[in-house]
């Protein structure tokens, strides 16, 4: 018999409950609770059992059912005032448009979203923290359009063999099931992007739309019957198959996601997009797309590419170069052209292949890189936290030889995390009766806490542990059934977990480098931790190992297999298919937050932020978020083994002192308890963490941060190169030019100092005098600087200042700079001085990675 294709067909509402269609299809009931409520109000066992799918109950709820409620004056009335309340979310003014100079739509493009379990369109951290990008947009009014793909079964769902192995199961995502809508023209038809293919294919998609609030996401699906097999999987799934299939769906993503902004923006009448943000290198492809399609426009290819970058972002979310996807050149070739100098197979015609080779050069000439085409592509860059943009720094200095490491040209936006999403609605709920009748903002609840009662913090942290207790319980009995135990021989795990005992969380994906297994160090000692009669703690455990990585899975397996183990088995567990569902749980009810990752290989890591929007304390190695906010009142910070190369030496030492914080400070401080059984300090940490910690942490930050540091400047750029029929794009591409053929008889001929104390202090006056040939650039096309620092060792500078030298003649063919100015630094100081090229332009000093040394 032939496979069948399932459809889902959705409920056809009571004219009086029309309005419950655009509240289950707008994304934004996922985090708003009074819409929740109306929905489990329809049919409470249902709304459960669908996993609070508002779609699928709407669709599985009996028509009789439906017919009553209509008629339920009550349920009517709440019904009309929340479709009123998000009609009035969608359309009045927000923060995004009080602020002034902004640009008025800006493109976001993800290989992955985490808005909402409903939508299985993620893996992990990268497209939660996508996710939570969108939601926060939405709050805030910034207007986002969102582009990825559709994966037709998602990433995977997680199981455990009989003996702890992880198994891999691909659902079938029907898209009339999930909260989406088909882009169609006026007449119905459905929106159709086209990327051509090698061999004179072509690969369609259709666009759906998944409304996140005010942010449109757009997820292209290749899975349609025009296309042919091959082309049909393309979007099959979340990071799987080889690298020609990883491509295509970047090529997709990239290539085809543009084409679908431009459809959805002509099709609704909207503003294109002026600003490209990029979440990773994934979709990089989109800033060739956008090159071609200046090159129609009849730019050359040069100021088309500077007309591109001014106008896009880029964000790197990778600390380490195994973690950025690598192409072959010679397979790139294959999708962008063959061995002649221009494209003929109409992917992108116009562009130079030899020029599209470029963008992602690396020292390897055989390979293709992502990161550096992300990084050529835009004029502004950034990581995902302050330790990050210095790893980053540093693991791309390469492409702007010449300079200091701390100049390289990528700044960092810490990531944030959505707080109405993450936030238990008890904090919520609490802090509303705390402030009766204020306005409670994100903030204002992690505010509320000062005047929370010391017990009824401690009695909310203990509520939330219950309700973590009974879902572990919930999901150990499920996940034993399923690797094939019996109902009888199940009565234990009723008793799995105590709501009264400290409560360790470590959930997050099982790379090699997030040590999933260093809890495990010295299996007797973690032992006698769990099974302290005294002050025992008890360790949830949970992440999915990617289906390729066998090492991953063994890391699991060995965790199961300890877990399993008759004494302990009511103190630790691993519960398999963790997901955003999942996750609200452990964040919610877990007084300790475990991350112990390799320094500095977590670029930031965002599921702590979430545990301490609930009063959780942080347990956690100094990398990626904890390294800026740790403060030593809201968690611990595990000391690391730096400088200790043997893998194994530094993990024994991580894990003992690890150990040694848990025994000697984490378990004392909550078992500590006054005559009121309240653990006095340990609620101290609690209220600390929210005050301080929680405004940080929000990605109504991040997103601040993005929209006023890279979004705006971006558009002021992007707005300058285009004006007068992109004016300002020739002219960066032609001083560009000209700067690269002169640079190399740019030089600094001679430099002298003067009115230098034969004793010098910090502060004290010198004067430097520099003589500069320019290869035939004039004095307004670059600047020269003074660099002072400290000489180290070695006799480089390190702690460098750069100061300004102005103009002061010429001589000889020779310019004249100098300038006075104050020694920085005690000890072993040093100068020099340099010229870099200079246009108001281009974004920064270092844009051109061009620079003259004395």
């Amino acid at each position: 018999m032939r496979a069948l294709r399932r459809v889902t067909v959705r409920a056809h509402l009571p004219e009086r409950l029309a309005a419950l269609g655009p509240l289950s299809t707008n994304l934004r009931w996922s985090w708003h609770p009074a819409t929740q409520d109306l929905f489990a109000e329809i049919d409470p066992e249902r709304w459960r059992s669908l996993r609070q799918d508002p779609v699928r109950l709407l669709g599985d709820v009996p028509a009789a059912r439906l017919d009553v409620l209509a008629a339920d004056e009550g349920f009517t009335g709440r019904l009309d005032a929340l479709a009123a309340d998000l009609q009035d979310y969608l359309d009045a003014p927000r923060w995004y448009q009080d602020q002034e100079g902004l640009p008025t739509g800006i493109g976001y493009f993800s290989m992955e979203f985490g808005v909402t379990e409903v939508l299985p369109n993620y893996s992990g951290g990268l497209g939660v923290l996508a996710g939570d990008h969108l939601k926060a947009a939405s709050d805030l009014g910034v207007p986002l359009v969102a582009v990825g793909l559709l994966y037709r079964s998602g990433y995977f769902r997680q199981s455990l063999s009989a003996d702890g192995w992880q198994r891999e199961h691909y659902p079938s995502l029907d898209p009339q099931g999930l909260p989406l809508t088909l882009l169609t023209v006026a007449d119905g038809s459905p929106v159709v992007v086209r990327v051509a293919m090698p061999g004179h294919r072509v690969l369609r998609a259709r666009v759906w739309i998944a409304q996140v609030g005010r942010v449109p996401l757009l997820l292209l699906d290749s899975d349609i019957g025009e296309n042919d097999a091959e082309l049909r999987a393309v979007t099959d799934r979340l990071y799987g198959g080889d690298q020609d299939h990883r491509i295509k769906q970047e090529i997709l993503a990239g290539i085809g996601g543009v084409r679908a902004v431009r459809a959805y923006c002509e099709t609704l009448g909207l503003d294109q997009p002026a600003v490209f943000h990029t979440n990773e290198g994934h979709a990089g492809y989109l800033g060739l797309e956008r090159i071609r399609e200046l090159l129609g426009s009849g730019l050359d290819f040069d100021a088309a590419l500077a007309a591109v970058r001014a106008g896009t972002v880029f964000t790197t979310h990778t600390p380490v170069p195994a973690g950025i996807d690598r192409f072959p050149v010679e397979l790139v070739r294959h999708y962008f052209g063959g061995e002649g100098t221009e494209l003929d197979d109409a992917l992108l015609p116009g562009l130079p292949l030899d020029r599209v080779l470029g963008l992602g050069a690396e020292a390897d000439p055989h390979v293709f890189n992502m990161a550096h085409m992300g990084l050529r592509l835009a004029q502004r860059a950034n990581g995902v936290s302050q330790l990050h943009g210095e790893v980053s720094r540093d693991m791309f200095s390469d492409l702007w030889p010449g300079f200091d490491t701390a100049e390289v040209p990528i700044t960092s936006v810490t990531n944030g995390v959505h707080s109405p999403t993450w936030a238990s609605r008890e904090w919520t709920e609490l802090a509303r009766r705390t402030v009766a009748g204020a306005e409670l903002t994100e903030t204002g609840v992690c505010q509320a806490v000062e005047h929370v009662s010391a017990a009824d913090l401690w009695a909310l942290r203990t509520t939330l542990r219950g309700q973590l207790v009974d879902e572990v319980r919930r999901r150990v009995r499920a996940s034993w059934l399923e690797r094939g135990a019996t109902e009888a021989e199940l009565g234990w795990t009723a008793g799995v977990f105590d709501p009264d005992v400290l409560t360790v969380g470590f959930a997050r994906r099982v790379p090699t480098y997030k040590r999933l297994t260093l809890m495990l160090r010295d299996p007797e000692r973690l032992r006698a931790m769990l099974l302290d009669p005294a002050r025992p703690v008890q360790l949830v455990i949970a992440g999915k190992s990617h289906p390729a990585d066998d090492g991953g899975k063994a890391l699991i397996q060995q965790v199961v297999r300890f877990a399993d183990t008759h004494d302990v088995r009511h103190r630790i567990t691993f519960l398999p298919d963790y997901d955003m569902s999942m996750a609200r749980y452990l964040y919610w009810g877990c007084d300790v937050w475990l991350n112990n990752p390799l320094r500095p290989l977590e670029a930031c890591g965002t599921s702590g932020m979430k545990s301490a929007l609930n009063g959780g304390l942080n347990l956690s190695i100094r990398d990626g978020w904890w390294d800026e906010m740790f403060d030593g009142e809201n968690g611990w910070a595990i000391p690391t083994a730096d400088g200790v190369t043997d893998d194994v030496r530094r993990d024994d030492l991580e894990a003992t002192a690890m150990y040694e914080l848990l025994e000697g400070s984490v378990l004392p401080r909550f078992y500590d308890r006054d005559a009121d059984g309240v653990p006095a300090r340990w609620v101290e940490m609690v209220r600390h963490t929210l005050q301080t910690l929680g405004p940080k942490v929000l990605a109504s930050r991040m997103v601040q941060d993005y929209v006023l540091d890279h979004y705006r400047p971006a558009g002021e750029s992007a707005a300058r190169v285009r004006a007068e029929g992109f004016a300002g794009a020739k002219e960066l591409a032609g001083f560009r030019g000209e700067v690269v053929a002169a640079w190399p008889q740019v030089r600094v001929v001679r430099v002298d100092a003067s009115g230098v104390p034969d004793i010098p202090e910090i502060g004290a006056l010198m004067t430097l005098r520099a003589e500069v040939l320019l290869g035939g650039l004039g004095v307004g096309d670059v600047a020269v600087q003074a660099v002072l620092g400290r000489v180290d060792s070695d006799e480089q500078l390190h702690d460098v200042r750069t100061v300004p030298m102005a103009h002061v003649g010429s001589t000889d063919g020779r310019e004249l700079f100098e300038v006075e100015t104050a020694l920085p630094h005690s000890g072993a100081a040093g100068y020099t001085v340099r010229v870099l090229p200079a246009n108001p332009l281009l974004a920064g000093d270092a844009e051109l990675g061009l620079v003259a040394l004395a």
